[in-house]
């Protein structure tokens, strides 16, 4: 069997997708019996869990560390969720570690995210690595990846979503969230102002607690910024490579990171500049340059999108932005869309290849009947790809194109390659 034939094997062995709890993947796991000599970090929030692996995993590989990091969802390919040395792995070296979890699992019904997470792990815990990034899938405490043990733990900011798994407020998704905190070990909250069950949680445990706005500051300029910690400082700091304002909450968490390990994981100052500036994670504000300008976010809920709406408009005038959207039918659709109304002239809206997600043509309805937007601006397409297509038709060399909602959004506009970037009008 190779890569695609496990997956499609993992797709089958349980009747859910998604089946909260710790129980099945820790009895899996003692089989298996791994053994982590370096340091293990755990990263769990709402937004902004991805670009703080991605910048955790470059200041370690400009400190001359090996790196071993494991995010999800992918955008294309399965391979970029497991990262050794800051490249997607080799299909092929997974399949043995497919193989151990089969065998380990003896008639457990894993699902596909617990199955592929305990595979992911397997390597990771045989390739020989100095530091180890997890990124958490859903929640925290009940998440497949907090079946490990972390040495320190980073909470992102929090907000509303995946509400039918862990809870109707901020409260209760928060403390599901620093479920991943550890007895006498750093936990370090990003968010500026995190929900008080996150504090408690972190106090009744008794975890290193680092605070944003207690433990670790940070300051902007115009082109530069500012970081102080409890013992260290960084001044003159260029800003994170990764786009938008919302950066700089991820890169200062991770400079708290940097210092509460560093008797472990000892990193320079300059690494940490080398590091933020060359940081890349596609996907995340991505702006693509060419005629018409092309901008790639997974932006999924409305915090995230909320963001979003703040990086577009302090991008600075265009005549008109087409946006390519498509997104769960679970998520909070008509925030999302509403958000964004001020912003987009052309809406194209698509279909995605999942049960979840909304349909093309009730995207429409809603736009159209729900939010008022003029029915000649929305347009229904099959797939990311063909929205894009015809997105890329209409708008203007000055026009903006936005690809929003979802990872299967983005990465249907992505999967083959990054989209053309010459306006037609150019050629005619």
């Amino acid at each position: 069997m190779n890569l695609k034939d496990w997956l499609a094997h993992c797709e089958k062995l349980h009747p859910q997708t998604i089946d909260m709890g710790l129980e099945r993947v820790q009895q899996v796991a003692q089989r298996l019996d791994w053994h982590w000599p370096c340091p293990v970090i755990t990263v769990a929030g709402t937004n902004g869990k991805g670009s703080t692996c991605a910048m955790i995993e470059a200041v370690c590989r400009q400190s001359g560390y090996r790196t071993g990091v494991y995010t999800s969802p992918h955008l294309v390919h399965f391979e970029e969720r497991c990262r050794i040395h800051g490249k997607a792995v080799d299909g092929a070296a997974l399949v043995a570690h497919f193989e151990r979890v089969e065998q380990a699992r003896t008639g457990l019904a894993l699902t596909y995210f617990e199955f592929t997470t305990l595979a992911i792990l397997d390597l990771l815990s045989q390739a020989e690595l100095d530091v180890v990034v997890l990124e958490v899938g859903l929640g925290g405490r009940l998440d497949a990846v907090n079946v490990i043990d972390a040495d320190a733990a980073v909470v992102t900011c929090i907000d509303l979503d995946h509400t039918e798994w862990l809870g109707p407020d901020r409260e209760s998704i928060g403390r599901e969230k620093v479920g991943i905190a550890r007895t006498g070990r750093p936990l370090i909250v990003s968010d500026p102002v995190p929900p008080a069950s996150v504090i408690a949680h972190a106090k009744q445990i008794g975890a290193d607690l680092w605070l944003h706005g207690r433990d670790f500051h940070f300051s902007g300029e115009r082109h530069q910024w500012h970081w102080i910690g409890r013992e260290r400082r960084y001044h003159g700091l260029a800003y994170p490579a990764l786009r938008g304002a919302n950066q700089l909450l991820n890169a200062s968490g991770v400079l708290a990171l940097c210092e509460a390990l560093r008797q472990r994981l000892p990193v320079c100052a300059q690494s940490v500049r080398n590091g933020l500036a060359l940081v890349e994670l596609p996907g995340r504000f991505q702006t693509l340059a060419g005629q018409p300008t092309v901008v790639l976010d997974v932006a999924h809920n409305p915090h995230s999108v909320a963001t979003l709406f703040q990086n577009l408009d302090a991008m600075g005038f265009y005549p008109q932005t087409h946006a390519v959207f498509g997104a769960m039918a679970d998520k909070d659709l008509v925030a999302m869309l509403t958000r964004m109304l001020p912003l987009v002239t052309h809406w194209h809206v698509c279909d995605l290849p999942s049960p979840r997600a909304a349909r093309a043509q009730d995207l429409e309805q809603q736009l159209k009947s729900l939010l008022g937007v003029d029915p000649l601006q929305v347009f229904s397409h099959d797939s990311p790809a063909q929205a894009m297509a015809v997105a890329q038709e209409k708008a203007d060399p000055a026009d903006r194109i936005v690809v929003f909602g979802s990872f299967l959004t983005v990465g249907g506009v992505m999967e083959f390659g990054l989209p053309n970037l010459n306006a037609p009008h150019l050629s005619n």
